[in-house]
C-alpha cells in the first residue's frame, strides 16, 4: 500500500480554448483515381467502370448526391441508368495525398446520426439543455439512418468476406478506400476505421492464400491508440474528453454520488470513514477527484475519512477499448497530492489481476467494486467467470457500467458481431464530433484512434457488444447478485452534468427503463447503462437456475 504524501500539485489547466461557432467542411471533388494505386494493373482497369455502379448499389436509395463536377450519383436517377464507361465517370483527378486537410474530402450523405427515438414524447426521458459550445443542439436527432452511408457500405464489406465473396469484397475495398478518411466527418472516420479493420479480418476470414488475390489498400491510423500514445498527450486527452463529452463522465459522476451515498447513510456518526475501493474501469484516475472531495464532506467525527483505491489493471480482465494505457503513466502522485490537500487518507495498491484482490481486504473496510466498460467485449464465459470473482469478494456494493446495444442478440457470426460493434462506434465519433465542434484537435484523435479498436478482428465469439440491460441483468442474477436503485441525489447530479453538454444527448431515469439501471443516449440511440447491484441472499446456483 502507498501512504506517502505529497505536497499538493497546482491544479492543472483543464479549460479548452476551442472555437465558438462550428467549422464548415467544405465540399470537394470525389477523386476516383484508382490507377494512381500502384497495385492497379492494366488487366485490372477494365474494371474501374463497375466502381460507379456499386456506389449505386450499395448506397441507400435517399443517400445525398454525391459532389462532383461530372459525375452525379443521385440514385434516384442513376439507378435506373447505371454508368459503365470510364466517361460517364468523369475524368478523375490525381489522387491526394493521404495528409490533407480534412475539409477536402468529398461530403457524402452528411454526418448527422438519428434514427427514430421512439421515447421522445416522454416527458420524464431528460435531454440535455443545448450547450452554446455544443454544434449538433439536437437538430440532427431526426435525421434518416440512411445519411450513414459509411455503415451502407462497411456492412455489405464485413458480410462479403464472411461469406468469401472475393469479387464483391474487391469493390467495396476499392469504393471505401476513396471515401475513407481519418480526419473529416463521421462518416468518414468510421468508414477510415471499419477499412482498416477489414482489411485485418480478410485473411482470418478466408485465409492467407485467398486474402493474397486481393489488392487491398492502405489505410493505417496517424494516431496511435493509447498503448502507444504519449502519457501526457493521454492524460490531457482524457481530461479534456471529460470536459466536452458525457461518454464516461455522467456513468462516473453515477458510480460517485452512489458511493458517497451508500456511506453518508451507513453507521453511527462517530465510526471512522473507511471505503476501499475496488477500480476495475477506464479512467485512468480522472474519475476519483470527485468522489474523494465528496468523502470529505460525510460527517464521522474529526477522523479523517480513509480511502484505499485498488486499481486493476489491463490485464485483470479480457482486453477492450480504452482499458490500456501508456508506459509510464501513473496518475497515483496526482491523486495522493490531492487527497493531501483535501486532508484524505489515501493509499493506492495495483492488483494485476482479480485474484490478488483477497489478500488485499482489511476487516472493517466498506468494499465497494466499481467494474466499468471492461466486459462488453467479453465472451459469456469471461463475463461470468469475472463476475463470479467479484461476487466472491462480497462487496457491500457493485456498479455495473456497459455500453448498451438496444436489445439482446442471439446471433454471433462475425459480421452481425462487426455491425454491431460498428454501430456503437458511429454513437462514439458522431457525439465525439459534436463535443470538438468539428475541430481536428489532438486530444479527439487519440480518443478515436483508441474507440477504433473496437473493430479489430478476434477469435473471441458470443460477446455481449450487442446485448442489452436485459441479458446483463440475466449474467448479473446467475452470479449471485440482486439490482439495487440510484438514489435521487445521484440522478439528479448525473441530470445537472448533463446540461453541459450538447443537446443531443439524454439521459434515461430508472422509471423508465425495465431496471434501476439510469441510461445515456446520443440523438435517441443508447449508448451505455449504469446500474447498482449488491450480493444476493439466495445462492448463485439457485439463482443462476431461476434466471
Amino acid at each position: 500500500m502507498n501512504n506517502e504524501r505529497e505536497d499538493q500539485e497546482p491544479a492543472a489547466a483543464t479549460t479548452s480554448d476551442w472555437l465558438d461557432e462550428s467549422i464548415a467542411f467544405l465540399a470537394a471533388n470525389l477523386d476516383l483515381g484508382f490507377n494512381d494505386y500502384g497495385w492497379l494493373s492494366a488487366s485490372e482497369a477494365q474494371e474501374q467502370h463497375d466502381v460507379g455502379s456499386m456506389i449505386v448499389e450499395t448506397l441507400p436509395p435517399t443517400a445525398t448526391t454525391l459532389h462532383h463536377p461530372s459525375l452525379n450519383l443521385d440514385t434516384s436517377v442513376a439507378s435506373s441508368a447505371p454508368m459503365t464507361s470510364q466517361q460517364e465517370l468523369g475524368q478523375p483527378k490525381k489522387r491526394k495525398s493521404p495528409g490533407h486537410s480534412s475539409s477536402q474530402r468529398p461530403h457524402v450523405g452528411g454526418g448527422g446520426r438519428g434514427g427514430d427515438q421512439q421515447e421522445k414524447g416522454e416527458a420524464s426521458c431528460v435531454r440535455s439543455k443545448p450547450s452554446k459550445k455544443g454544434s449538433g443542439k439536437g437538430t440532427a436527432a431526426n435525421s434518416d439512418r440512411e445519411a450513414r452511408w459509411a455503415e451502407q457500405l462497411l456492412n455489405p464489406c464485413a458480410a462479403a468476406i464472411e461469406a468469401g465473396n472475393l469479387p464483391r469484397t474487391q469493390h467495396l475495398l476499392y469504393v471505401l478506400s476513396e471515401l475513407a478518411s481519418f480526419s473529416g466527418e463521421p462518416n468518414h472516420r468510421l468508414a477510415a476505421h471499419g477499412l482498416r479493420a477489414l482489411t485485418r479480418r480478410l485473411p482470418h476470414a478466408v485465409g492467407q492464400a485467398a486474402a493474397a488475390t486481393v489488392k487491398m489498400p492502405s489505410c493505417e491510423c496517424p494516431t496511435p491508440v493509447f498503448s502507444g500514445v504519449d502519457p501526457r498527450l493521454f492524460r490531457a486527452s482524457l481530461i479534456r474528453f471529460n470536459e466536452v463529452s458525457p461518454w464516461f463522465a455522467v456513468p462516473n459522476a453515477l458510480a460517485n454520488s452512489a458511493i458517497a451515498q451508500a456511506r453518508s447513510t451507513k453507521g453511527e456518526v462517530t465510526e471512522p470513514l473507511q471505503v476501499h475501493v475496488v477500480d476495475i474501469g477506464v479512467s485512468h484516475g480522472v474519475q476519483w477527484p470527485t468522489l474523494f472531495e465528496a468523502l470529505t464532506r460525510v460527517p464521522r467525527g474529526s477522523t479523517p475519512p480513509s480511502v484505499r483505491l485498488t486499481v486493476a489493471g489491463p490485464t485483470a480482465t479480457p482486453p477492450v477499448p480504452f482499458s490500456a494505457s501508456p508506459p509510464g503513466y501513473d496518475c497515483s502522485p496526482q491523486l495522493l497530492r490531492y487527497a493531501k490537500s483535501i486532508d484524505l487518507d489515501l493509499g493506492i495498491v495495483q492488483a494485476p489481476c482479480l485474484d490478488t484482490l483477497h489478500g488485499t481486504l482489511t476487516p472493517g473496510e466498506t468494499l465497494i467494486v466499481c467494474l466499468q466498460f471492461r466486459l462488453g467485449l467479453a465472451t459469456a464465459d469471461e463475463q461470468a467467470a469475472i463476475l463470479r470473482t467479484v461476487r466472491d469478494l462480497n462487496p457491500e456494493l457493485m456498479v455495473l457500467t456497459e455500453l448498451d446495444g438496444g436489445g439482446g442478440h442471439s446471433d454471433y457470426s462475425a459480421d452481425s458481431e462487426f455491425a454491431a460493434r460498428l454501430e456503437l462506434l458511429w454513437r462514439f465519433l458522431d457525439s465525439t464530433a459534436a463535443a470538438f465542434k468539428g475541430m481536428d484537435a489532438d486530444e479527439r484523435r487519440v480518443m478515436e484512434a483508441e474507440a477504433g479498436t473496437a473493430l479489430a478482428p478476434t477469435a473471441r465469439r458470443g460477446a455481449a457488444v450487442g446485448g442489452g440491460r436485459e441479458s446483463w441483468r440475466a449474467r448479473l442474477a446467475a452470479a449471485g447478485f440482486e439490482e439495487a436503485a440510484f438514489g435521487g441525489e445521484a440522478v439528479e447530479t448525473a441530470k445537472a452534468l448533463l446540461r453541459k453538454y450538447d443537446g443531443g444527448w439524454e439521459l434515461v431515469p430508472p422509471s423508465l427503463s425495465a431496471a434501476a439501471a439510469v441510461g445515456l443516449r446520443w440523438k435517441g440511440q443508447p449508448v451505455s447503462f449504469c446500474s447498482l447491484w449488491r450480493p444476493a441472499q439466495a445462492s448463485p446456483e439457485l439463482m443462476g437456475r431461476g434466471a
